[in-house]
Order: C-alpha cells, then sequence, then structure tokens
C-alpha cells in the first residue's frame, strides 16, 4: 500500500495534471543551460584572445624557451589552447556543483512547504485522505465486483481490440462501396460536356445526343435513364451527389414528392387488384353452370370407336416403319445407296450413287430412242453396236 507522502504526491499530480517535482527539475534544466552557455562564451572569449595577453609569453620567458613562430611571425603557444579547455572545464564542474547544492536546497524547501499538504506533522499529517478534487463530485464508487478477474479484464481488452479490427474493416468496406456507387452511378450519368452540348445545340435532333453517350464509355448506360424513350415512361434520372448530406437529404424529399407517370400507372394498376379478385370470385360460381360443352365430351360409344381408331393408326404408323426399315437394310446389304433415296441397283456388290443411276438410266434411254429411230428408216443410219 503507498506511503502518506505518496498518496499526497498522487493527489498533487492529479490535481495539477502533472508531478510536483518536474517543475523543480524544469527550473534546474533552466539553470544549468544558462550555466552552459555562460563558459561556452567564456571559452570563446579566451581562445580568440592572444596568448601572449594571458601570460603565455611571460611563461615562457621565465623557462627559458623560445616560441614558434607561425607564418606571419606571430608567436606560437601549443599549451595555451590545451590549458584553456581544462580551465574552463574545472570552471564548469565548480559552478554545477554550486547550483546541484543550491538548487537542491530549494527543491526540498519546496517539496516540504510550497507542493504539500500542510506540515505533514501533527494534525496534518493524513490530510490527503479528506481532500476531494472538482472532477470528483457527486461520484459514487462502484460495488466490489467478485467477478472482476485478471482473466476477465484480459477477455474484455481482447473484445476491445477485436472490436476495433471490425471498425477498421467496416471503414474500408464502407470506402469501397461508395466507390463502387461512385463508378456504377457514372455508368448511369452523362458527362458534363454532353449535357452542355445538349443545351447549346437546341436545334439538333436527340438521336444524335443518344449516341453519343453510348459511344461515351465513361457513361455506357446511360441511354437507359437519359434518352426520349425513357423520358415518356416517366424514368427520372439518378440525382446528382451533393457535397453536404443535408443537400441529398433535401433531394431526395424533393424527388419523392414529384410523382412520375410510372410510379402513378404502377400504383393505379395495384390499387385495382383487389377489386379485380373480388369479380374472379364472383365469376367463380357461374362458371360451372354457363361453360360451353366441350368437343371431347361425347358418349361412352363415342370416345371407344375413337380410341380403337387411334390404335389402328398407331399400328399401321409402326407397321409402315418397320418395313420400310427391313427394306433399307435389304438395300444397304445389296450394294444400294439408301441416304438419298431408292434409284436402283448395282449388281457389282459396290455402293452406286443416285447420280450415277440416274446418268445411266438417261444413256440407255437415249439408246433406245435411236435404235427406234433406226428401225423406221426416218432419220439417219442405225447406230453401229458393234
Amino acid at each position: 500500500m503507498a506511503s502518506a507522502k505518496q498518496q499526497e504526491n498522487m493527489l498533487l499530480t492529479e490535481h495539477f495534471t502533472w508531478p510536483p517535482i518536474s517543475l523543480i527539475d524544469d527550473i534546474i534544466n533552466a539553470v544549468n543551460e544558462v550555466l552552459y552557455r555562460c563558459t561556452d562564451s567564456f571559452e570563446t572569449g579566451l581562445s580568440s584572445a592572444d596568448p601572449s595577453l594571458l601570460g603565455f609569453a611571460d611563461l615562457y620567458a621565465s623557462q627559458g624557451r623560445t616560441p614558434d613562430k607561425d607564418e606571419h611571425g606571430n608567436d606560437l603557444f601549443p599549451e595555451a589552447r590545451l590549458e584553456i579547455e581544462e580551465g574552463v572545464l574545472k570552471l564548469e564542474t565548480l559552478m554545477e556543483n554550486a547550483v546541484d547544492k543550491n538548487f537542491d536546497k530549494l527543491e526540498i524547501w519546496t517539496l516540504r512547504n510550497v507542493f504539500a499538504l500542510g506540515r505533514g506533522k501533527g494534525g496534518d499529517e493524513g490530510l490527503g485522505e479528506w481532500v476531494r478534487l472538482g472532477h470528483y463530485e457527486n461520484l459514487e464508487p462502484p460495488p466490489k465486483d467478485s467477478k472482476l478477474t485478471p482473466e476477465a479484464l484480459y477477455t474484455l481488452r481482447r473484445k476491445l481490440i477485436e472490436t476495433q479490427k471490425l471498425n477498421a474493416a467496416l471503414v474500408a468496406e464502407k470506402t469501397r462501396n461508395e466507390a463502387q456507387i461512385a463508378r456504377l452511378r457514372a455508368l448511369l450519368q452523362p458527362s458534363g460536356a454532353s449535357k452542355r452540348e445538349q443545351r447549346k445545340s437546341t436545334t439538333l435532333s436527340r438521336a444524335p445526343l443518344e449516341m453519343n453517350q453510348q459511344s461515351d464509355g465513361s457513361a455506357s448506360f446511360a441511354f437507359l435513364t437519359h434518352t426520349s424513350a425513357a423520358q415518356s415512361l416517366g424514368i427520372q434520372a439518378l440525382p446528382q451527389q451533393s457535397n453536404s448530406n443535408t443537400a441529398s437529404v433535401g433531394e431526395n424529399k424533393n424527388n419523392d414528392k414529384k410523382p412520375t407517370p410510372l410510379t402513378t400507372h404502377t400504383t393505379f394498376t395495384t390499387s385495382q387488384l383487389p377489386y379485380l379478385r373480388q369479380l374472379l370470385a364472383s365469376l367463380k360460381p357461374h362458371l360451372s353452370n354457363t361453360a360451353l360443352p366441350s368437343n371431347t365430351t361425347s358418349s361412352p360409344h363415342t370416345t371407344d370407336s375413337l380410341s380403337q381408331s387411334k390404335d389402328k393408326e398407331e399400328l399401321s404408323r409402326e407397321r409402315k416403319v418397320y418395313v420400310e426399315s427391313q427394306s433399307k437394310r435389304i438395300l444397304e446389304r445389296r450394294g444400294v445407296d439408301t441416304r438419298d433415296g431408292v434409284e436402283g441397283v448395282w449388281e457389282g456388290g459396290s455402293r452406286v450413287g443416285a447420280e450415277e443411276v440416274r446418268g445411266l438410266e438417261g444413256l440407255v434411254d437415249g439408246f433406245n430412242r435411236r435404235g427406234k429411230v433406226g428401225e423406221n428408216g426416218d432419220h439417219g443410219e442405225a447406230m453401229d453396236t458393234s
């Protein structure tokens, strides 16, 4: 369990929305930043000064040393830079020690006297247990729940994560559906250029415009809603998508209020259906009494004779089919081609076509006619058959 001081720190942190120690740390960090800037400026000033003015020339003279010369004839003191860096580092360490010592005292005094609830002694001890912050007003603690276990909390956490995943998936699906709806609307909405051309060219016929809309790939099905035939049927075009939801809702309301011919005809037809059903129900009892006799209703004797005649016709048809099939089989065995009809038979055993048989018959008829003419002696000589 947290101690009284820890509870007090948590209470102050919740009240200020930041821990009290962070304010003191910010103060110390600001002082250290100023300290570092001072030491940097001090080091820059010493490095830019002439080493002889800092006592290095006197040091060389006391030691009997001669400094080196540079290109311009100035004395060089290599030890000057090293001693300046070491001196600045010692000064910085000394100042940091002084800052830490004094500001540690400030931190202790501030935490004990400023960021504290009372003095922490006597009657002020445990004062944090009686303090209620503003956002805790009218807040009742929930009753203890024995079912709230670490396993139950883990299950709730997993449910929350899965719910967030489902929400992200639904948002992505909504975005895809909106894009698909926009593409489908583009198939039914003609382009703006065609609409402007239609307004400008009022003297032109509507047929070329409709052909242009159909040839445009971006509005392949615009003819279903934007042609004269569709307008004559009362098919209204899709409403334009507005930027705001309120505008689209208002437009939909206006479209709903505006009646269309197709809607009117459909509504009237559906309203007449109950009356048609009533008339049909009232006419059903009269159908059995007023129906005309059909030709199929006859006496039993007539029915029997008709059935017998049908049986005879069926038997004769079957016999005819059987005779034809058997005859065709016999002719095919003898070499007659029956695919184009039966015209003759060739005794050689091979199949003979119908055209060949006709040609032979024509040749024989020609020979017979010439023979008859020769016997009568009317025209020419007899044919030499040797």
